[in-house]
Parts: structure tokens; sequence; C-alpha cells
């Protein structure tokens, strides 16, 4: 009987009661209960494909598919999250189902949303539409619980439709149940399946389905949409801050609107929401102050970046989210110097678009290049360090006295052209401009060398050519021995005289000989001696470099080097005459007293990256 408890609420019809109740006492007042508040997501959920926003290739492609009646049995959604994939796969759903207002419609991709159809599929409840979390029901038992249910008729809908999201969680043995009712499905059945990680699907599923790449919302349909949904809402918010929630979404128009959400929470009635509440909410730097930083960074101003940093720290902001910030700035500050028509572009902001593109009339791509490496591993730095402040810190100071250093090639016509190297320091050079000679490098690139090549009727006029012969022959255990555990005493081809060291093996004169013969056509004859002989090849190559790195030391534009960079040293010289044994070639073997001549000292040092360079 309704009205004897207070959870039993009277019949719709019935009069308001008059007196007490069966016991007496006053019957409750009933107060209506306000509707549960719903989030931006779900209730701005899109219903139609005219309401998905940045997927206008997908939503062409399916509205012809349904206008020519040639909708695919099988669809694969893939994106990231938040970009629409099973709001689409409802919206197909929907529209495969539809019978219209009036009940006598057939497959449209302009569902009515008001039949019977539409309604249940809407609220999750119809019984022919099969949505399934792949996250959670991975094994195979679940994929024949499905299998199983494609053998019935739908009950009401016509057609059955199976939402299958997060697909590629499934296990290997769940796919291959799926296999054969996938390639050849019942005419009234239809799989949708949705993941984030497409490569994770086996191809023999993907090639049995017609797939979907939903793209990444850009920020400015983002903003966009986001204005309106504020304005359906009535609440008044900056562009800027909208701006700011658009970029956190990262595409994500899910992201976004939680984020919306959030950031309305953070006004008050009645006013503005301005970008510096959602900054703060974001624990993101203002952006202006973002642009004074890099400008303080990229002009050498350290003082001006810490009191930057003081003031962000102070407002509660990660220095570590104000770097990635510096290095987003800089992305696109690069991206206006190699391609100035993007200034042009409606989706940068105005002020990457007036600011950005002053910096980047300023600064040279070295510069902007030297400066991204340097924040790419500060970052990493950040992460890892116990004091995330200091760490951030002293990127930033690191990047503000690289910022006006110059590269190789700048610092070598600064040394030059500046006084720093009289002319007549030079030593002098052959004509040509020295291709050949070697070249001092600093700390990074090891010392390349030149492949010996294989020769069908080898010239073999030193011990020398003999190794590189070997080398080609695919003889890398005999090679190694000859380069390293063999002192030549006499060398008259075809004989041979040499001495072993007690780490060489026994037969390698017997080795040696066979691989000579076979070679040359000529018998060989390798003896052995007890003579000291000369250096093996590897102590003759670690000689000549050691030559090679005095002489580099001593060359005036080297040791100028050294002295404007205090603690720079040579690493490697390189020089391109040399063998694949670090040995200068016959034809170069006399060289003058002194060592090997350099490269002129106006030469461009092309092979020489500012990485090269060890402060």
């Amino acid at each position: 009987m309704s009205g004897l408890f207070a959870d039993d609420p009277p019949l719709p019809d019935a009069p308001p009661p008059d007196g007490p109740g069966l016991f007496g006492d006053a019957l409750p007042t009933l107060v209506p209960q306000a509707a549960p508040y719903r989030v931006l997501a779900r209730k701005y959920r899109p219903a139609t494909f005219p309401d998905l926003i940045g997927q206008e290739a997908m939503v062409r492609t399916l509205r012809n598919a349904f206008a020519l009646n040639r909708v695919a049995h099988a669809f694969m959604l893939t994106g990231v999250r938040g970009v629409g994939k099973t709001t689409t796969a409802r919206i197909i759903a929907r529209a495969l189902n539809c019978i219209g207002a009036d009940g006598t419609g057939g497959p449209t991709p302009d569902p009515c949303g008001v039949c019977a159809n539409c309604v249940a599929i809407l609220a999750d409840r119809h019984p022919d539409v099969t949505e399934m979390d792949a996250a959670s029901r991975t094994g195979v038992d679940d994929m024949r619980e499905v299998i199983e249910a494609t053998r019935f008729r739908p009950m009401q809908a016509r057609t059955k439709v199976f939402i299958i999201d997060e697909v590629h969680m499934l296990s290997r043995n769940a796919f291959n149940a799926l296999l054969k009712t996938l390639e050849e499905p019942p005419p009234h059945i239809t799989f949708i399946f949705a993941t984030t990680e497409l490569r994770k699907v086996p191809v023999t599923v993907l090639s049995r389905c017609q797939r979907f790449d939903l793209r990444r919302v850009s920020v400015a349909e983002l903003s966009a949409h986001f204005a309106r949904i504020a304005g359906k809402e009535g609440v008044a918010i900056a562009p800027e801050a909208l701006a700011l929630v658009a970029r956190a979404a990262d595409g994500s128009v899910r992201d976004g609107l939680s984020l919306l959400d959030q950031a309305i929470a953070q006004g008050t009635p009645g006013e503005t929401i301005e970008a510096a509440a959602v900054a703060d909410m974001l624990g993101l730097a203002d952006r202006e102050a973002v642009f004074d930083l890099f400008e303080a960074v990229m002009g050498g101003k350290p003082a001006a970046a810490l009191a930057l940093t003081d003031r962000a720290h102070e407002r509660g902001a990660d220095l570590g989210v104000m770097l990635q910030d510096l290095l987003e700035l800089l992305h696109i500050v690069t991206r206006l110097k190699a391609v100035p028509a993007l200034r042009d572009s409606p989706d940068l902001p105005e002020a990457e678009r007036t600011r950005g593109a002053a910096f980047a009339d300023r600064l040279s791509m070295a510069a902007l290049g030297r400066a991204w490496q340097m924040l790419m591993k500060g970052i990493g730095e950040v992460e890892q360090a116990p004091d995330r402040r200091a760490a951030a810190e002293m990127i930033l100071i690191r990047l503000c006295y690289a910022s006006d250093l110059p590269p190789p090639g700048d610092l070598v016509r600064r040394l030059t052209e500046g006084g720093s190297l009289p002319a007549a320091a030079a030593p002098s050079m052959p004509s040509g401009g020295g291709g050949g000679g070697a070249r001092a490098v600093a700390n990074g690139a090891p010392a390349r060398m030149a492949e010996p090549a294989a020769d069908a009727a080898p010239r073999l006029s030193s011990y020398r050519d003999v190794a590189a012969m070997v080398a080609t022959r695919r003889e890398p255990t005999l090679h190694a021995h000859l380069v390293h555990s063999v002192h030549v005493v006499r060398f008259a081809p075809p004989v041979i005289e040499l001495r072993q060291e007690p780490d060489a093996p026994r037969d390698l004169a017997a080795r040696l000989a066979a691989v000579l013969t076979e070679a040359t056509g000529t018998r060989w004859t390798i003896a052995l001696s007890t003579a000291p002989g000369e250096p093996t090849l590897a102590e003759q190559g670690e000689a000549a470099d050691a030559e090679r790195r005095s002489a580099a030391i001593e060359h005036p534009l080297v040791r100028a080097i050294l002295d404007t960079f205090p603690g720079a040293r040579i690493e490697t010289v390189r020089d391109g005459s040399a063998d694949a044994y670090g040995l200068p070639a016959a034809a170069a073997a006399a060289v003058e007293p002194g060592g090997p001549d350099f490269a002129p000292i106006d030469a461009e040092p092309a092979d020489m990256l500012p990485d090269d360079w060890e402060n």
C-alpha cells in the first residue's frame, strides 16, 4: 500500500494526504531530489556523425558506405584515448538499427534518436548491442560466449552488434577462436573493435576488418569545441585559458572535457575564468613567463632566468614542467625558422606567431639545435635528480652559458680573422687544400680507417699488403694474429721471415703460406726466426698515432683552440691518408720532418660538430 512507509512514494494520481498517518504520526514531507550532475564528457558525448569533431575523413567514408549500402561486417577503430572510438562504435550501432520515428526506416547515417532502438542503444540497455571490455575479459572462454551468441538472430534490432573495446588485450587463443566467425559472420552480425595499440592486434584479424584511424584533434578545433560547450554551460572563460586546456588535452576530446570540468570549478560564478587560474590548476608556468625565460636563456642572462624560476617556484609551478614548456616553445621556434610560412598558420596562438617568429629571426639553426639537445638531456636529469628545482636551474644556467658558444667553424674563423692566430704562424700548405692531410678532432668520433679492398691479382709489395689481402679472404683470426703477434724479420717475396709471439698459433706459418699461394698462384715460403724483427703492425699504428697527436698539439690553430677553451683535450686525430692499420699509405710514406700536413688555416672544418668539443 502506498504511503505506509517513508520510502514508499505516493501513487501519481493520488490526492495529497490531509490527515495523520496510520499510526497517528504526521506524514513526512517529500522533497524532490535534484538530478545527479553529469560530467561534461558524458553530457556532451556525440550522438551522431556530425557531432564528431576532427574525424572528417572517417565520417565521410561511413556516410558514403551507408548511402551505397556497402557497410562492412567488421570495423577496427584505432587512435589515442578519448578521440571517440567507442562513441563512433555506438553511433554505427544506432545507424545500423534505426527504424525512424515512424518505425519503417532502414539503415541510415543519420539515426533519428527517438525510435525504440536508438533510445535503448543511447541508454546502453539494448539486448542486441553488446559491449565487452577485452581488458577484463581476455580469455578464449569469453570469446566463445560471443561466438555462441552470434548463432541466434536479434531479439529486437535489425543487426546484432558486438563492440569489443581494447581488443588488443585479448589472448592469442581468443583471437584464434574469433577468426573463423570474423571472416564469415552471419548476415545479421557486425563486429566493431576499438584499440589504442593497433600493433598488438594480429594481422590475421586486421585483414578481416575495415580499419579507421581516428586522428588527434588539433588545438584549434578543441579550443573552438570547448568554447561552444562553455557557452552552453553559461560559463565565461578566457580564450587563453581554453587554449591551455586544449594543449593539455593532447588531442583527446575526453581528456580536454575532464580538464574543462575542473577549470570551471576553479572560477567564481559571474566572473571570467582567466588563463592564470587554469595554469595554476594544470601546474603550468604562465605562457608569457615561458617566453621571457626563453629570451633570457637564449640571450645568455642567467640572473634574469633564475629570477623567473624563483617567481614560478613561489607560485607552485613545477620547474621540470617549465623545462618541458621551454622545450615545446623551442620546437615551435625551430619550426618557424625552418618553415617561415607557418607564421600565418591559424593553429598557432598569437604569442607564438609574434614573439616566436622574432626569436626565429634572431637565432641560428645551430643554436636552436644545440639548445634542443641540452634540454632533452636536462629533462631526463631533472627526473632522476633528488632536487628537481636545483637540477632545473643547473640546466638553465648551462643553457645561458652555451647560448653564445660558437660552432667550431665560426671558432676557426674568429681565431684566424680576429688576429689571435697570425697568418704567418700557419704552416705552408700544398696546393689543393690539404684534403689528404691529418685533422685534429676533439672528443667524440673514433678514427675511421679505410677498409682493405679485395684484389683478384694482389700486388704484395710489403707485409702490410699481405695482411690487408688476408683480411679480404675472410680469415679474421689469422689476420688478427698477423697484426698483433707477428714481427717481420725479412720480406723478400715469395719468402717471408718472421718471428711469432708466444700467443700465436703454431700453424700460423702454414696457414699464411696456403692463403698466399692460393691468392697469387705462386708458392710462398714462410720461415720462422728468432731475430727481433720490426714492431708488429699494431705497435707501428700506435706509434704513428702518437706522432700525429704530438704534431696536432703543436699546431698553432689547435693550440689557440685549446687556450680558448680551458679543459678541452684532443681525443682522436684522423689522417685521411692512413691505411687500415693507422700507417701512412705507401705513396705518402715519405713525409716531411715534424709530422704530416694539416688542412689549410682557412679551410672549413665540415666534419666537426659542436658536440665534438668537451669543455
